[in-house]
């Protein structure tokens, strides 16, 4: 065999931003999990919340999840300084209380739900750099395609205001209605029926590929 025809092997580089993003990512999983929202606390960072409950849709991942296994979110999200948003990432911005106010909204939007109960929710977080961020938390969705970042979109959103409700209702407060403010929202495109078809099949075709790579980390 020629020089020519050996394989050339990528060298691994540990500053590449992939490389340091994993870290980021997998330092996150290594945290403790507890109640969602946690206790008031100074930070920014990324967080993946967990459920546990008995809510029909859901039942595959909350198996994933008791026992202290905790081996699939339902939902992984982000927080940012306000600086960061405006583009003054690695800045330096003091962060506050940002991500616990995040994790205290998630958990406010689901203690307004009717048909689901907070204390059927875990969460972990790592507080982090804000220029790490954003890589960590798109990382973690690719990894763990959480369906309410995939599937079953709105956990997140925020009341748009007066003036500014000509939005359709999301599929999430389609399927979890209790939001005061989304019940001014449009009609949505789709109904509750499908929503709930197309999260069904999704949460089948991604349990298949969790557990292969439970398995594959497993193994390795």
């Amino acid at each position: 065999m020629t020089k020519k025809e050996l394989p050339r092997i990528k060298p691994f580089n540990p500053l590449d931003k992939t490389n340091l993003g994993e870290s980021v990512a997998e330092a996150m999983l290594y945290q403790s999990v507890g109640p969602l929202p946690p206790a008031p606390f100074i930070g920014a960072g990324i967080y993946a919340i967990y459920y546990v409950g008995n809510f029909p849709l859901y039942l595959e991942i909350a198996e994933k999840n008791r026992d202290e296994k905790f081996q699939w979110p339902i939902y992984v999200g982000k927080a940012v300084p306000a600086g960061a948003r405006k583009g003054g990432f690695g800045l330096g911005d003091d962060p506050g209380q940002v991500l616990y106010k995040r994790l205290a909204e998630h958990a406010s939007s689901i203690d307004q739900a009717k048909n689901i109960d907070v204390v059927d929710f875990r969460c972990r977080f790592l507080v982090v750099d804000d220029i790490w961020i954003p890589l960590a938390e798109s990382l973690l969705i690719e990894m763990y395609l959480p369906l309410w970042n995939r599937k079953i979109d709105g956990f997140g959103n925020h009341d748009p205001g007066k003036g500014r409700y000509n939005q359709q209702k999301s599929p999430w407060d389609v399927i979890h209605p209790g939001r005061k403010w989304a019940d001014n929202l449009q009609s949505p495109s789709c109904n509750e029926k499908k929503i709930k078809k197309d999260a069904e099949k999704y949460i089948a075709e991604t349990k298949l590929k969790i557990t292969s790579q439970q398995r594959h980390l497993a193994e390795s």
